[in-house]
C-alpha cells in the first residue's frame, strides 16, 4: 500500500472518474467494462447498458458468473474468469452457500463446488431446458446439497450452488423461451484452484474505485478476507468525503482531474444492474435515503437517468406493441436540452429492444 499522505476526492470526483472509466462518453465502440462483464438482470437489460457506452451485444456469452448472476462477458476472458472466481478455500465456499436448506451442504466448501461443476458439464451436453438439467445435477450430486422443495414437491439441488457452479461447468445461459443450458465451445479445464483473482479486484477498482475491501467483497461475491489477499501491490488509500477506500495508484492523477460534465443535454438511460450501479457504496451514488429506495428495491429495480455522472431520476420502459413508453421520473426537474436529448435516448432503448419507436412520458 502506498505510504504517502491520504489523497482526498470527493463525491463529484469519483463519480465523474468512474463515468469516464466506463465510456459513457460513448468514445470507444468497445467499452473497457466488458473487463468485469455486464448484468443481464433483468434479461435484455445489458444489450441496454451496453447501448448506453454506444456498442453492442453482438458476439458476448452469457453465463452465471459473479453472485451466480447471468452476465454478459467476452468469450475469450471465461477461463480466466472461471479460475480467478473459484473459491480461494473451504471458508470462502461455504459462505458463498450461506442458506438454510443446505447449511450441512455448505460445509463441503469447495468439493462442493467441484462436485456441481462435474456434474453440470456430465449433464449438459446440448442445448437443455433449466429444469431438466437442475434434476440431472441434482441425482449426480452428494444428497446433502439438494433439499426437498415445498413450492414443487420435489428434491433439487440449491439453486444458490446450481447458478454459482454455472461458469465452472462451462455452460451459457440463454432467456428466450425460458432459460435454457448449453455448454460453451470452446469450453476450458474445471478450475482446480484460485487463481486471478487480484485481477479481478483490480478490474473492480478500475471501473467502480475508490472502493472499501467489503464492498469490492460483495461486488465479487466473496468473503473480505479473499479481497484482502488478493490485494493488488500498487494501491493508495484515499479519503472520499471522510471514508477511506482503495484506489489504483495509477488512476490517483485522474481523480483528481476528475470534473462532473456540465453539458445539460450529455444524459443517459442506464438500465437496472447497469454496471455503473454495482458499485457497493450506494450512500456515495444516491445521497438520498429516499431516492435509493426509488433506485434499489426488493423487487423490480427501474433504470437511473443519468445527467452527466449524477444519477437524476429513473425510468421504466413498458411495450405497446411496437412502440416502448418511457416513462422518465427525475428528481429535479431538468433543463431544455435535458428533455430534448432524452428523445433520442429514448430511441435508443426502443430501438436495442426491438421496437419502432418511443414515447417519451415526463411529468
Amino acid at each position: 500500500m502506498n505510504g504517502t499522505e491520504r489523497i482526498r476526492v470527493t463525491r463529484a470526483q469519483v463519480l465523474a472518474h468512474r463515468a469516464a472509466a466506463h465510456g459513457l462518453d460513448r468514445s470507444t465502440p468497445a467499452p473497457a467494462v466488458l473487463a468485469l462483464g455486464v448484468q443481464d438482470t433483468p434479461a435484455g437489460s445489458a444489450a441496454l447498458a451496453l447501448a448506453a457506452r454506444g456498442a453492442s451485444a453482438e458476439g458476448l456469452e452469457r453465463v452465471w458468473s459473479f453472485r451466480g448472476a447471468p452476465h454478459l462477458h467476452r468469450r475469450e476472458d471465461l477461463a480466466a474468469l472461471a479460475t480467478a472466481l473459484w473459491p480461494a478455500d473451504d471458508a470462502d465456499a461455504t459462505a458463498r452457500l450461506s442458506s438454510t436448506v443446505i447449511k450441512e451442504g455448505a460445509r463441503l466448501g469447495v468439493e462442493a463446488f467441484r462436485a456441481a461443476a462435474l456434474a453440470l458439464r456430465t449433464v449438459v451436453t446440448g442445448p437443455t431446458p433449466k429444469g431438466v438439467a437442475s434434476a440431472g445435477v441434482t441425482a449426480l450430486v452428494p444428497r446433502s446439497l439438494a433439499f426437498d422443495c415445498a413450492t414443487c414437491g420435489s428434491r433439487h439441488v440449491s439453486g444458490l450452488l446450481f447458478q454459482q457452479a454455472g461458469l465452472f461447468g462451462a455452460v451459457r445461459v440463454t432467456a428466450a423461451g425460458g432459460t435454457t443450458l448449453a455448454p460453451l465451445d470452446p469450453g476450458f479445464p474445471l478450475p482446480t484452484a484460485a487463481h486471478g483473482t487480484a485481477d479481478l479486484v483490480e478490474d473492480h477498482l478500475r471501473f467502480l474505485g475508490p472502493a472499501t475491501p467489503a464492498g469490492i467483497a460483495k461486488s465479487l461475491g466473496v468473503r473480505t478476507p479473499v479481497v484482502d489477499a488478493a490485494r493488488p501491490a500498487d494501491l493508495t488509500e484515499v479519503d472520499v468525503d471522510g471514508t477511506t477506500a482503495w484506489a489504483r495508484t495509477a488512476d490517483v492523477d485522474a481523480l483528481r482531474a476528475a470534473r462532473p460534465s456540465r453539458a445539460a443535454a450529455d444524459v443517459r438511460l442506464l438500465p437496472p444492474g447497469d454496471p455503473y450501479l454495482q458499485a457497493r457504496d450506494r450512500e456515495l451514488l444516491v445521497p438520498d435515503a429516499a431516492r435509493r429506495k426509488e433506485v434499489w428495491r426488493a423487487i423490480g429495480n427501474p433504470g437511473v437517468l443519468l445527467l452527466g455522472s449524477e444519477p437524476a431520476g429513473t425510468w421504466r420502459a413498458k411495450a405497446a406493441g411496437r412502440r416502448v413508453d418511457l416513462t422518465v421520473t427525475p428528481f429535479v426537474p431538468l433543463p431544455a436540452a435535458a428533455r430534448r436529448a432524452l428523445e433520442a435516448e429514448a430511441d435508443l432503448v426502443a430501438r436495442t429492444r426491438g421496437a419502432s419507436e418511443a414515447r417519451l412520458l415526463l411529468p
